[in-house]
C-alpha cells in the first residue's frame, strides 16, 4: 500500500465521465493526469482550467497514467481497457465491459495476465439502498422473480445522446447489464436462457436498432426475471421504474416518491423507500404481519455514488483487492444481455448453459 497519489487519464467526458472526474479532483488519493475527449465540452469549474485532448493512444503514451478511466461509447472500451493495461495502468471501465462477449473476456484476460486491477461501472453495487434491496430479497428465499425496468422519455440533449448510443448500443444492453446484474447477485445462480423482443419506435433511431427492449431469462435455481428498457420522445412516464422481486415467502419491492421523472438521472438510483411483504398467513388465513417500509433517508446522489465508486478503484489499488468474481459477473451479466439482443434479431431464445 502507498500513499502517493494516483494519477488517473480520464477518457470520455460525457455524463458518466465528468462525474468520474469530479470524484477524482474531490477524492485526495487522486490525481488528473489528463482529459480525453474527440470533441470539445464544457467543463464544470471544478475543471476548467484543464487542457482536453482527443487523441487517447497519444495521451495514454504520454502522461503513463497509474488508471486509466474509460467513459466512452461501448465500441471503443475493449481496444482503449487492454492498451491502458499493456501500458501498465489500471482500469476503470463504464458499464457495459465491451460490444462482445469475446472482447469482454479478452479484456479480462489481460486484466489476469498483466496484474492491473478491472473495475467495471456497476455503480449500484456501491448504492447502500440497492445493497438493502439485494439483502432483503436474499432473506426471502428463493426461487425468484425478479421485474424490473428503466425507460427514459428523452428529448434535447439528451434523445441527442441516446441516438448516438443507439448506433451501437441497444438500450437493454446499455442499461440492462445493472438489473442483470442485480438479479444474479439476488439468485447466485447461473442463467440459461434468454428471450429478447424490440421495436423501432422513431425513424430517428439508426437502421437496424430497437429503441424499446424486452428481456426474459431463466436461471438454474428455477428463478425467472424480466428487464425493460427504452428510449425516447415517444416512452411513457407510467411505471417506468419498477424493481419488484417475489419469492414463495413473499416480496420485496422498491417505492419511488409521487412525482419522479425518468428523464433524472438521480431517479435512475435512487430508492426512496424499500417495501418489505411477508406471505405468512395465520390462521384465519389472514397476513400475519404487516407490511414492513424501510424509508432510505439520507441516500447518496449521483454525485456522491460515483465518489464512493471511485473511492472503492482507489481501495482496490491500494489494497491489492481480488477482483475476480467482480470481472466474472461482468462478463456473466453482459452475456445475458447480448443474448437478449441477438434474440430481438433472431427471434428464437438463446440458450447461454445447461442446468445443475
Amino acid at each position: 500500500m502507498t500513499d502517493q497519489p494516483v494519477r488517473v487519464l480520464v477518457a470520455g467526458l460525457g455524463n458518466m465521465g465528468l462525474s468520474h472526474s469530479l470524484a477524482y479532483q474531490a477524492i485526495s488519493g487522486f490525481e488528473i493526469a489528463g482529459l480525453v475527449n474527440r470533441s470539445p465540452v464544457d467543463l464544470p469549474e471544478a475543471l476548467s482550467r484543464r487542457q482536453i485532448n482527443t487523441d487517447y493512444f497519444a495521451v495514454l503514451n504520454g502522461t503513463k497514467p497509474d488508471l486509466v478511466s474509460i467513459n466512452t461509447y461501448t465500441d471503443s472500451h475493449a481496444d482503449y481497457a487492454v492498451a491502458a493495461m499493456e501500458a501498465g495502468a489500471h482500469v476503470f471501465l463504464e458499464k457495459p465491459l465491451a460490444a462482445t462477449v469475446a472482447d469482454a473476456e479478452r479484456v479480462v484476460e489481460c486484466a489476469r495476465r498483466t496484474g492491473r486491477k478491472l473495475v467495471i461501472g456497476y455503480i449500484l453495487r456501491h448504492h447502500p439502498s440497492w445493497i438493502r434491496f439485494i439483502e432483503e430479497a436474499r432473506a426471502l428465499g428463493g426461487p425468484f422473480v425478479m421485474r424490473m425496468n428503466l425507460n427514459q422519455q428523452s428529448s434535447g440533449q439528451t434523445w441527442a445522446t441516446h441516438k448516438r448510443l443507439m448506433e451501437s448500443t441497444s438500450p437493454i444492453v446499455d442499461c440492462g447489464v445493472h438489473y442483470i446484474d442485480v438479479m444474479c447477485q439476488m439468485t447466485d445462480a447461473a442463467p440459461l436462457e434468454v428471450r429478447g423482443m424490440g421495436l423501432r419506435l422513431s425513424s430517428e433511431v439508426a437502421d437496424g436498432m430497437y429503441n424499446y427492449g424486452h428481456l426474459q431469462v431463466l436461471f438454474d435455481d428455477g428463478s425467472v426475471g424480466w428487464y425493460e428498457a427504452a428510449w425516447g420522445p415517444m416512452i411513457s412516464e407510467t411505471a417506468f421504474f419498477v424493481k419488484d422481486v417475489m419469492t414463495p415467502n413473499g416480496a420485496v419491492s422498491i417505492v419511488m416518491d409521487e412525482g419522479a421523472k425518468s428523464d433524472d438521472i438521480d431517479t435512475h438510483t435512487r430508492t426512496a423507500r424499500i417495501r418489505v411483504h411477508r406471505a405468512d398467513l395465520d390462521a384465519d388465513g389472514r397476513f400475519a404481519a404487516a407490511d414492513v417500509v424501510h424509508e432510505m433517508d439520507d441516500e447518496p446522489d449521483h454525485q456522491a455514488l460515483c465518489n464512493r465508486e471511485q473511492a472503492f478503484v482507489l481501495k482496490a489499488i491500494r489494497e491489492d483487492l481480488d477482483l475476480s468474481r467482480h470481472m466474472q459477473d461482468a462478463v456473466r451479466s453482459l452475456a445475458v444481455v447480448l443474448a437478449a439482443d441477438e434474440s430481438v434479431r433472431t427471434g428464437q431464445a438463446v440458450l447461454l448453459g445447461k442446468p445443475r
